[in-house]
């Protein structure tokens, strides 16, 4: 197993639970997808499993450790890119590996024999598998949107994680950039024996990218409602009756939870 939560609680300050003893497993190698209401924890899920947010009680389990702190192989694609404005592209892509350098690859220790070698050719090698090589001596103010996440996505998978966690990375793209990183997501997920679980509140890229998708609905969450989708990420998927027939049970899911997706 990869991840369990086990009988997880947590609440922000003078508020009612979010997640109240809840239990959910995920196997390695496993594409999710988990979509909710504003407000319904889908974010606060994805933090916990960064080891960014720690349960009010219970814990979280990632290949047999204990979260308590950010774990150095999860990586986390947020949905604003997190670039810095005044660093070329290729001086972000680089920017996980010279902090890695500094402190060790457990992100404690000032490395002696650990450093990762030489960051160069990392960078240029996954500057050209996601297609922005060109870009490399540009800000991320000269860059698209889409060039903006391929550099954010390639920021985090040259540091070799075993999961990935992407906080409503396509939200903000338009409609033909979304669909192209998504289908270059789950190549990605699939070349690298990647875990991956991405948040979304649109039913089509949850439907399009998780084997399985996860519904938050009104918190507190105390069981997991999941529903199976084995054809995600195939080739025309989209454009397949089963696709359109998930799409509308996941829709009728989240009417009967009274989500309300915005």
């Amino acid at each position: 197993m990869m991840i369990d939560f086990h009988n997880v609680t947590f609440s922000y300050a003078n508020a009612p639970p979010v997640f109240d003893r809840f239990n959910w497993s995920i196997e390695r190698g496993e594409a999710w997808a988990v979509i909710g209401g504003s407000g319904n924890g889908k974010t606060t899920l994805l933090m916990m499993l960064a080891g960014l947010r720690l349960p009010t009680s219970g814990e979280i389990v990632v290949e047999d450790q204990i979260i308590d702190r950010p774990r150095p192989r999860t990586g986390l694609v947020l949905q604003e890119y997190g670039l810095l404005p005044w660093a070329t592209i290729k001086q972000n892509v680089s920017l996980g590996l010279k902090v890695r350098n500094f402190y060790g690859p457990d992100g404690r220790h000032a490395p002696v024999e650990h450093v990762v070698g030489p960051i160069e050719p990392l960078v240029e090698k996954w500057l050209k598998r996601l297609g922005i090589a060109a870009m490399r001596d540009r800000f991320p103010a000269q860059c698209s949107g889409g060039q903006r996440q391929r550099a954010a996505i390639a920021r985090t998978l040259v540091l070799d994680p075993d999961l990935l966690l992407m906080d409503e990375p396509f939200a903000a793209l338009d409609a033909a950039t979304r669909e192209d990183l998504q289908n270059l997501t789950i190549e990605l997920q699939r070349e690298q024996a990647l875990t991956l679980i991405v948040v979304t509140h649109n039913i089509e890229d949850a439907v399009f990218l998780g084997q399985k998708i996860l519904v938050l609905d009104q918190p507190p969450h105390a069981a997991p409602i999941v529903i199976d989708n084995p054809e995600a990420g195939e080739p025309g998927y989209r454009s397949q009756p089963a696709f359109f027939e998930r799409c509308a049970q996941l829709r009728e899911a989240l009417e009967k939870s009274q989500v309300v997706l915005r």
